[in-house]
C-alpha cells in the first residue's frame, strides 16, 4: 500500500520543487497533448474524454494501493500549488500529473471496498454514465419549459422508485402526490420543514396571531438520534429555539419512544405552543435504529403535525420485500426521503423526496417573476421543480437514477442490498462469538456497532481504549471506520455498503481490528 503521509513544509520550498520527469505517465502508447484546449471541439473532446475515462478506470484499478483514509496533514496542499492561477494554458498532461501526485494523496477514498465509515456513497458504471450524460447535456432544468425531458423523466423515475418501495399511491404523481430529487437528505428535510412552517403559521394567523407570535409558538420534535440536519433546518426556518430533542436509550434500541413524544407534545400544547413538525427516522446515523412509524404517525395526526421520515441510508433496503416492514406506517407520513446515492448504486448527489400533497411545498417555495413565466406554467399543465427546492437551478439528476434502474433492474439492486446485509450478519456473528468484543446495539440493515470490552478497572467505561483502537486501525490505511456514542458508550461503527465491498474486505478489516486490539491490550 502506498503511503501518503505529508508533512507541512515551507511554501517557498514546495513551490520551488519542479515536477520530476516521469512522475506521471500515461498509459503505454498514449500521445501527450501539446496544445491548449479549444472551448469545445468535437474530436478534441472525444480524445480528452477517452483520456479521462482511462484515468478514472486506472484509479479504480489501483484504488486498493491507497490508504482508505487520507494520511495527509492539515494544510498539505497549500504549499504544493501556486498562489495564483496560471496566466497561460497548461496541458492536460500537467493537470492530471498534479491530480495523481498532489490531489489523490489528499483524497479519502469513499469508493474503496474497505471504506466502512459514516454511511457509504455508492458508485456504479450505470450511475457514472448517467452522470456523464447529465454533465454533457448540461441543462438547467428549473422549470418544465427550460427542459421538458428533465422534468418529465424525474416524475417518471420517482414513481418507478416509489412503486419499488411500495409507497402508498398518494405519494406518487399517479395518485396526486409526487416526488423530487434533492441534492441531499438535508435539503429534503429543510424544504419539508419550510412547508410545515408555512402551513402552521397560516393556521395561527387565521386565528388572530401575528406572524412573529406564530413563529414563537411553533414546536418541532426529534430524538437525540435524529440527524443533525434537522436542527440545521430548524435554524434556517427560524424555529430552532423550540425544537425538542427527546432522549433515547438502549431499552428502546435507540428509537424514539411514542410515550415520550406524546408527553412532550401534550405539555407544549397545554402551554400554548403549536406542535407543527415531527421527524422520524428509518435507520439512524449512529445505530441504524428504526422509529415506530405507526405509533408516531397517530400522534402526528392527532395534533396536526407535519410528519417527515428520513430514511437516507436504510430506506434503500426497503425495495427488498423482506425489509419493507421497516416502512410500516408510512401511510401516516406527510413526506419521506432517502438517498439512492448511499446504497442504490447511484452516484452522488441524488436524494429522493416524496410528498402526499406537493401543493403545500409549492406554496412555501414558489416564486414567479415575469422573466420565468410561460404558457405551460400559467395554465398549470406542468411541474416546475424550482418550486420544490431551495435553489433555482438544478441538474438533470434523474438520468443517473434512470440509467441505474434500467441497467441493473430491480433484481440487480436487490441483490446488491441483500449481499451487504448478509455480510453484516456474518460480521455480527463474529463480534457476538468473540471473547474481547461486544455488540453495543442490535445490527440493523448492514451497520454493525460494537466495541472492545473494557477491563474491570477501566475508569471511563472503555472510551479511551476504544478511541485508541479506532485511531490505530485507521492509521494503517487499509480500512476506515468511524465512531459514535450510544447511551454514553464509545462505539465503533462498521457500515457495509460501498459498491465494491465483498466478504473478503470485511474479513481483512476484522483481522486488522483484532491485530490492533492484541497490540493495544499488551501495553
Amino acid at each position: 500500500m502506498k503511503s501518503f503521509a505529508v508533512n507541512r513544509i515551507s511554501a517557498v520550498a514546495c513551490h520551488a520543487t519542479s515536477r520530476k520527469e516521469g512522475e506521471f505517465k500515461w498509459r503505454e502508447g498514449a500521445v501527450p497533448l501539446g496544445k491548449p484546449m479549444s472551448v469545445f471541439e468535437v474530436e478534441e473532446f472525444r480524445k480528452y474524454g477517452h483520456r479521462m475515462v482511462d484515468f478514472i478506470a486506472d484509479y479504480y484499478r489501483d484504488i486498493a494501493e491507497y490508504p482508505v483514509r487520507s494520511q495527509v496533514q492539515p494544510g498539505y496542499l497549500e504549499c504544493q500549488l501556486p498562489t495564483a492561477a496560471p496566466e497561460d494554458p497548461e496541458s492536460l498532461d500537467d493537470v492530471l500529473a498534479d491530480v495523481q501526485s498532489k490531489i489523490i494523496p489528499g483524497v479519502t477514498h469513499w469508493q474503496s471496498p474497505s471504506f466502512f465509515a459514516f454511511y457509504p456513497a455508492n458508485f456504479s458504471t450505470a450511475g457514472f454514465l448517467g452522470d456523464m450524460l447529465s454533465g454533457g447535456l448540461n441543462v438547467i432544468g428549473f422549470s418544465w419549459i427550460s427542459s421538458p425531458a428533465a422534468t418529465e423523466l424525474e416524475q417518471i423515475v420517482l414513481d418507478w422508485l416509489g412503486k419499488l418501495l411500495q409507497l402508498p399511491e398518494e405519494f406518487l404523481f399517479s395518485g396526486g402526490g409526487g416526488g423530487v430529487i434533492q441534492g441531499t437528505a438535508s435539503e429534503a428535510v429543510c424544504v419539508a420543514m419550510l412547508a410545515a412552517r408555512k402551513r402552521a403559521v397560516a393556521k395561527l394567523m387565521a386565528e388572530g396571531a401575528s406572524e412573529t407570535e406564530a413563529f414563537g409558538r411553533l414546536t418541532g420534535y426529534v430524538s437525540d438520534q435524529t440527524h443533525v440536519s434537522v436542527q440545521k433546518a430548524a435554524q434556517i426556518a427560524g424555529v430552532a429555539a423550540n425544537l425538542r430533542v427527546l432522549p433515547t436509550n438502549s431499552s428502546t434500541n435507540f428509537s424514539l419512544s411514542p410515550a415520550a413524544l406524546r408527553k412532550a407534545v401534550a405539555e407544549d400544547a397545554a402551554n400554548g405552543f403549536l406542535p407543527f413538525f415531527l421527524c422520524g427516522t428509518v435507520g439512524t446515523t449512529s445505530s441504524a435504529a428504526v422509529d415506530p412509524l405507526p405509533e408516531l404517525g397517530d400522534i402526528a395526526l392527532e395534533y396536526g403535525m407535519w410528519f417527515h421520515v428520513d430514511a437516507a441510508f436504510a430506506g434503500n433496503a426497503c425495495i427488498c420485500p423482506e425489509v419493507r416492514h421497516n416502512l410500516d406506517g408510512i401511510e401516516k407520513v406527510d413526506s419521506y426521503s432517502m438517498n439512492p446515492h448511499k446504497w442504490l448504486l447511484t452516484n452522488f448527489d441524488c436524494s429522493t423526496l416524496w410528498l402526499k400533497d406537493p401543493r403545500q411545498l409549492v406554496a412555501a417555495m414558489s416564486t414567479s417573476p415575469e422573466y420565468l413565466r410561460n404558457k405551460a406554467t400559467d395554465e398549470k399543465l406542468v411541474v416546475d421543480y424550482k418550486d420544490w427546492q431551495l435553489p433555482l437551478g438544478r441538474k438533470f439528476r434523474s438520468l443517473k437514477l434512470w440509467f441505474t434502474m434500467r441497467l441493473y433492474g430491480a433484481s440487480g439492486l436487490r441483490k446488491h442490498i441483500r449481499e451487504h446485509i448478509r455480510i453484516a450478519e456474518h460480521l455480527e456473528s463474529l463480534v457476538r462469538t468473540s471473547d474481547r468484543f461486544e455488540m453495543v446495539a442490535p445490527r440493523n440493515f448492514s451497520l454493525v456497532c460494537f466495541r472492545l470490552k473494557p477491563l474491570e478497572n477501566d475508569t471511563d467505561n472503555g472510551r479511551t481504549v476504544n478511541a485508541t483502537l479506532l485511531e490505530a486501525i485507521n492509521s494503517r490505511g487499509a480500512c476506515f471506520l468511524t465512531h459514535t456514542v450510544l447511551d454514553g458508550v464509545f462505539t465503533l461503527r462498521m457500515a457495509i455498503g460501498s459498491s465494491r465491498t465483498e466478504l473478503q474486505h470485511v474479513m481483512e478489516a476484522w483481522t486488522i481490528i483484532n491485530t490492533e486490539a492484541d497490540r493495544l491490550m499488551k501495553h
